[in-house]
């Protein structure tokens, strides 16, 4: 045995490392606790948990009071804005008389409720400007107070800006049809845009038996369900009827409106118009002054330094906030009568009210006041500018040598001479620039080449057949003008009457459009190729693409030049969500329910005009960010009363939330993809997303589409809600050319008419082919110079098939945006026709 050595070193035993395999425990089936888990750990951490924000850990009682706490918050938040709305801590309840049946009369609904029987005291009379029968009515028992306006229901712009602000509206039946196709149309506009809270209202009833009064209520009931499936009807014939309506009103539930919950606004009921002092000392007029608008506040606290937009007028700011006396004041008590000795006392009381100062509540900063810019400062001199490069000099050099040699009158300097140009260059620049009718280009020239094609074809068979078909036009031309000899005599009254009612300008127009939609439907997007222009120089501006879905497609690449005027988000749901909580955390400027006087500067004189007119006054305090101009896109669904083709690029009027404007907007797909192809009509039956350069505006808004035809009137087109704002949204559009098999073998085909040149077919070479029944290919070679050419498919070729290319450019919408709407021509019905119509100035109540 061998001993070792004293000062030999001792061997070291293995220490496992951090990489040490670690098995999977034995599943015992048994519950760690967490005091068990903490000694295995021995104070370790997780990386995730030292990541994660600490939240503190509650019991599960804990956990239920607190989730009791929130509710009990959000009830009681729900209870306190339903208690403040018509009583002295909120503004009176706001209620819009609507009849829906030209049969019907309004003006006895508001008989009714200004009766005293009905438990009112009217207070007011004519109290919202631009509206003639309006009047504040105050409760006593209820200690509540309304405000009742019936606005005039034929002008269809008056009745939706007062139902933008309106807390109730009040439609009034008839009550055997319900409601007309006016009313229909009415009901329409007011889904799409939002519907405040509501109440049905019948008269008749009570001068029916009593037995029929229950299949009466039974019939309307089942008329109005489609509309209105929980809602209720109230007769209203005695002044009792009006106590019980007015009750259901001041307790009803009232919904809660998106676009104007966030936002402050008024419905104007006193306005007064300063002129500027240049205009006042006998200056040059501006046409400008300040507009002074009495409201109480609703929806929102109001601050001065934000900017307000009166509805159908534009953006302003405002100058100060005043606190006016209340014209409509709650009093719970009723006056203590005075003494016969003492009324000096109380006409000097009276007159102390009346000429009481006018509190002024708070006066806008320049410095922190919101500005109107509405677009970015554009500098044309800010691109790239760099020094030309050799090889520039030298091309520009040769571009001077072969200057071209032109005939000019004598004594023109050659600066002069340059400005003219060939007819050939004209024709080049007007077939590569018009980007608007790349559908129709060529398309005559290709028929009139089919047609010759045709002729040569069928030459023979037309000289076998010609002395027949001569004979037999000449006897059917004259059957023909007997036949309208005999039309002409009989022709009655009714026609004429008939044919003069009939736009033959409207008419023609409106055939051209379905023409187009209708061979839009049969061949989508199909373009025919010219011949006196070479393909690559027509559709120079298109691309092919691999795969529509996932082919990249640089979103920054050649941006039109109105792109460096609007504005972009780098995320718009971040800044929505922060502007929305800010907005909400609020509690600066005018509070909800307080009367106020708001000086708006700088207003042109056509708003006192509006209101002169008959107009009400709708005025809304805009978001941060909302006055500037940017892409906005909303998804909208096409009417079902419309059946005219609306075409992309055709002049809209829209009403996005407050605002109301004129654009001319684009149509697009409505997908997940990054690329979204464009339509070219407005489908029916398909929801349509539409772009436009507009204001920003915040959603949840509705959105409605109306179109003005040449004699003022205007029809809804589409109907939807406002989608977002993103520049960067890609629309393409597409062209598809087509081409005919000539000869076709198992794997290849000779292709022809899609092309008509050498030099194009090597063009568009890379691009793929697909055709009608599904086979996909590519072009291998070009024979000949008179555009045949050689292409390969995955599969055979049918002789019916036809061969199609694919290409592809950006579009955006063009800026014709205009906030200044013209007013529709009010809607009347006449007695002696079937069908309603526009015209005159009728109001139908």
């Amino acid at each position: 045995m061998v001993k070792m050595a004293a000062g030999e070193e001792k061997q070291q035993t293995h220490r496992p490392g951090v990489f040490k395999q670690k098995n999977k425990g034995h599943k015992h089936g048994k519950h760690r606790t967490k005091g068990e888990l903490e000694r295995e750990n021995k104070g370790r951490v997780s990386v995730t948990a030292l990541t994660k924000k600490q939240r503190k850990e509650q019991r599960k009682m804990d956990r239920r009071h607190k989730a009791n706490q929130l509710r009990r918050n959000k009830k009681d938040m729900v209870l306190i804005e339903k208690r403040r709305l018509g009583t002295k801590d909120g503004p009176p309840h706001l209620v819009v008389v609507v009849a829906l049946h030209a049969a019907v009369d309004a003006g006895c609904v508001t008989k009714l409720l200004r009766g005293e029987d009905a438990g009112g005291l009217v207070h007011q009379e004519l109290c919202v400007s631009g509206i003639n029968d309006s009047f504040g009515l105050i409760l006593p028992r209820f200690k509540q107070r309304f405000t009742f306006l019936r606005p005039n229901t034929a002008d269809l712009t008056s009745l939706l800006d007062v139902a933008k602000v309106a807390d109730s509206l009040l439609f009034v039946l008839d009550s055997t049809e319900g409601w007309d196709s006016y009313g229909e149309y009415c009901l329409s506009c007011l889904f799409s845009q939002g519907l405040p809270s509501h109440a049905l209202v019948c008269q008749g009833v009570g001068d029916l038996a009593v037995k029929k009064r229950t299949d009466f209520r039974r019939a309307l009931s089942k008329i109005t369900e489609v509309r209105f499936p929980d809602a209720r009807l109230f007769p209203l014939d005695t002044e009792q009827d009006a106590m019980l309506l007015l009750r259901h009103l001041g307790s009803q539930r009232q919904r809660k409106l998106g676009f104007r919950s966030k936002r402050a606004h008024l419905l104007a009921q006193h306005v007064a118009y300063i002129p500027n002092s240049s205009e006042v000392t006998g200056g040059a007029p501006t046409g400008l002054g300040t507009l002074c608008v009495s409201g109480y506040v609703r929806g929102h606290p109001l601050q001065v330094d934000r900017l307000v937009h009166i509805t159908g007028h534009g953006d302003f700011q405002l100058s100060q906030i005043d606190a006016p006396s209340d014209p409509l004041p709650l009093s719970t008590t009723t006056p203590r009568p005075e003494k016969p000795g003492k009324g000096g006392n109380t006409d000097m009381q009276d007159g102390t009210e009346e000429e009481r100062p006018v509190r002024v509540l708070m006066k806008a900063d320049p410095s922190r006041r919101e500005s109107l810019l509405a677009e970015a400062a554009v500098d044309p001199m800010d691109g790239e500018q760099t020094w030309p490069t050799d090889t520039e000099l030298l091309e520009a050099e040769e571009a001077s040598k072969n200057r071209r040699v032109m005939k000019v009158p004598k004594g023109m300097s050659d600066y002069q001479a340059t400005w003219i140009l060939d007819e050939d260059a004209d024709e080049e620049e007007d077939g590569c620039d018009d980007d608007d009718d790349d559908d129709n280009d060529g398309m005559m020239v290709m028929d009139e080449a089919m047609a010759v094609d045709e002729e040569e074809d069928d030459s023979q068979d037309l000289g076998s057949a010609c002395d027949s078909g001569e004979e037999e036009e000449e006897e059917e031309e004259e059957e023909e003008e007997e036949e309208e000899t005999l039309c002409s005599t009989d022709r009655s009254g009714a026609d004429q009457r008939y044919d003069q009612h009939i736009d033959e300008a409207e008419e023609g127009e409106g055939l051209k459009r379905y023409r187009e939609a209708r061979s839009n439907d049969l061949f989508p997007d199909e373009v025919d190729t010219p011949l006196d222009v070479p393909a690559k120089t027509r559709f120079q501006r298109y691309r092919g693409l691999k795969s529509f879905r996932s082919s990249p497609w640089d979103r920054m690449e050649n941006l039109p030049l109105n792109y460096s005027r609007i504005f972009q988000f780098q995320s718009f749901d971040r800044t929505r969500r922060r502007i929305l909580a800010e907005a909400a955390q609020e509690e600066e400027g005018a509070m909800v329910g307080w009367y106020v006087t708001l000086h708006i500067i700088d207003v042109p004189v056509s708003v006192m005009e509006s209101v002169q007119s008959g107009s009400p006054l709708v005025l809304v305090s805009i978001l941060p960010h909302e006055q500037k101009m940017s892409v906005m896109h909303m998804l909208v669904r096409r009417h079902p009363s419309n059946t005219d083709s609306i075409k992309s690029k055709e002049e809209l009027i829209f009403h996005c939330g407050f605002r109301r404007f004129r654009a001319s907007p684009i149509f697009s797909q409505h997908t997940s993809s990054d690329k979204h192809k464009l339509e070219r009509f407005l489908l029916p039956d398909t929801p349509t997303v539409v772009s436009v350069y507009a204001p920003i505006t915040f959603p949840t808004a509705g959105a409605l589409l109306f179109k003005q035809r040449s004699d003022g009137i205007q029809d809804l087109v589409a109907t939807g809600s406002l989608l977002s704002c993103d520049p960067q949204r890609v629309v393409l559009k597409r062209i598809v050319i087509s081409g005919h098999p000539l000869k076709i073998n198992r794997r290849s085909a000779v292709v022809r008419y899609m092309f008509f040149n050498r030099d194009d077919i090597m063009w568009f070479k890379p691009v793929e082919l697909r055709t009608k029944w599904g086979r996909r290919g590519h072009i291998k070679e070009p024979l000949g110079t008179h555009g045949h050419m050689k292409c390969v498919f995955d599969s055979q070729l049918r002789s019916q098939d036809t061969i199609m290319m694919n290409l592809y450019k950006r579009v955006y919408p063009q800026w014709t945006y205009d906030p200044y709407v013209p007013l529709p021509l009010p809607w009347i019905k006449r007695e002696n026709t079937d069908q309603e119509i526009y015209g005159g100035a009728g109001d139908m109540e």
